[in-house]
């Protein structure tokens, strides 16, 4: 019955059709190489027509055609902390270009003690230059976090009384001050271990997780009517815990729009099974998925309390092959799940990495890690669409193609060529694209 019910709800939420879900699959099946691979046929592509016609509208046959994908819809993304647009050495520039080499997704520093370290005196402008940078390189910001009991500002209230008024003007003014440039947000983070000590924890303490997060997504939701936003919810504690302040928001009509997954694994991996299953119990809830903070360590395994910083910390080449190995097989499971949107690594380089871990895709130096090459080779050339082919006797090209966007191309035998756009969004329906040569 439970299986059931989640199955509607994804058809419902998702747009998927009742028959593509075949029977139940445990986390075990659903982990195997093959069954990966059926997944991800099933639900990262869809069936796409191009058809081929003269100016008179008549089919073209034997007409090239060219589709050829610039950009996937799901959400490959990394946060982009270290990034300084203005800064011409050479460890940034390098850090530059195999960011926007890779990603298409970029999660941008707003902690609230870092953002307004004076009162009333935000940092617009350093934020600006990151969101325009990736705005400039085809990539999709996200903001992070708007609401956090960490990161508090040492001149902000601790009493729940004073704190929540400046925590809802702090919402409204950084929504409102993006509402052109960035469209996800995580609105709350970690509203199951809160810091008492704060004035956020205290608002927690006083009212309950599911009460504060359902207040501060009303907020977000307020400041962004009229503009396409997507508003998280973000934790690591993914037990019970976590389960019922979703139900709690659920019951209440305030899930947040996605449902935010961290998975840090400074100590140790998690099996294949364990993300299934993850993901089959959180996509229950009929909303889609990110996994937004993601982290697997290319060294030896430490236990780093909170954000105490490790100085002797560093990758190992025989770690590193472990790290790529794993990487791999966890972005095609994610990838294979039919709730799944975006994958967020956490720290793109081991310079700066949160705890000192050697947690990058590149090092220090910014030379790459083999898990950079591997997972580059997965995103955009074994999960891309690039097809060269001749139009049948209708004129047309069918074929499987990964949503994203597209240009595609027809040259006819005289030499004139036409072309159009196309952006494909995650389990649309078919597509057909008719190009008419001049």
């Amino acid at each position: 019955m439970k299986t059931s019910w989640m199955i509607a709800v994804l058809v419902g939420i998702l747009g998927l059709s009742a028959t593509t879900f075949a029977a139940p699959e445990t986390p075990a099946d659903a982990t195997t190489p093959a069954a990966i691979a059926a997944h991800i046929e099933r639900y990262r592509k869809g069936d796409l027509t191009v058809v081929v016609h003269d100016a008179q509208g008549h089919p073209l046959a034997d007409t090239p055609v060219h589709v050829a994908m610039t950009r996937h819809a799901f959400l490959f993304g990394c946060n982009i902390f270290l990034l300084r647009p203005e800064d011409t050495e050479l460890w940034q520039k390098t850090y530059q270009d195999e960011f926007a080499a890779l990603f298409n997704y970029a999660t941008v520093p707003f902690y609230w003690g870092s953002f307004e370290h004076q009162q009333g005196q935000p940092q617009y402008e350093r934020l600006d230059a990151m969101v325009q940078w990736c705005g400039a390189h085809g990539i999709t910001p996200k903001g992070h976090p708007l609401v956090w009991h960490n990161v508090y500002p040492k001149w902000a209230p601790v009493e729940p009384e004073a704190a929540i008024p400046l925590l809802h003007q702090r919402v409204t003014d950084i929504i409102t001050h993006y509402s052109k440039t960035i469209h996800y947000w995580d609105v709350l983070n970690e509203a199951n271990s809160p810091d008492l000590k704060t004035g956020e924890g205290a608002w927690i303490k006083r009212d309950g997780p599911a009460a504060v997060v359902g207040t501060a997504l009303d907020w977000a939701r307020a400041a962004g009517t009229g503009t396409p936003e997507t508003f998280l919810y973000n934790d690591y504690r993914l037990g019970p815990e976590n389960v019922a302040l979703l139900t709690k928001l659920q019951a209440a009509g305030k899930l947040p729009d996605v449902i935010g997954i961290q998975s840090h694994m400074h100590g140790g991996t998690w099996p294949l099974e364990r993300l299934w299953h993850t993901c089959e119990t959180y996509a229950a809830f009929g909303r889609p998925l990110h996994f937004t903070e993601t982290t697997v360590i290319s060294g030896p395994k430490r236990q780093a309390k909170g954000n105490e910083v490790v100085k002797d910390w560093f990758t190992t080449p025989e770690d590193e092959v472990t790290q790529a190995d794993y990487v791999v097989k966890f972005y095609s499971v994610l990838f294979s799940h039919p709730a799944m949107r975006a994958i967020t690594w956490w720290d793109f380089s081991d310079r700066g990495a949160w705890k000192g871990a050697p947690a990058g895709m590149v090092r220090r130096d910014m030379t790459p890690k083999p898990v950079y090459n591997r997972l580059l080779q997965l995103v955009h050339k074994d999960w891309w669409t690039d097809a060269t082919e001749r139009s049948d006797a209708q004129g047309a090209f069918r074929l499987r193609a990964f949503y994203g966007d597209y240009t595609i191309t027809a040259t006819d035998a005289a030499g004139h060529v036409a072309t159009q756009t196309l952006s494909w969004p995650e389990a649309a329906p078919a597509r057909q694209v008719v190009l008419t040569m001049p």
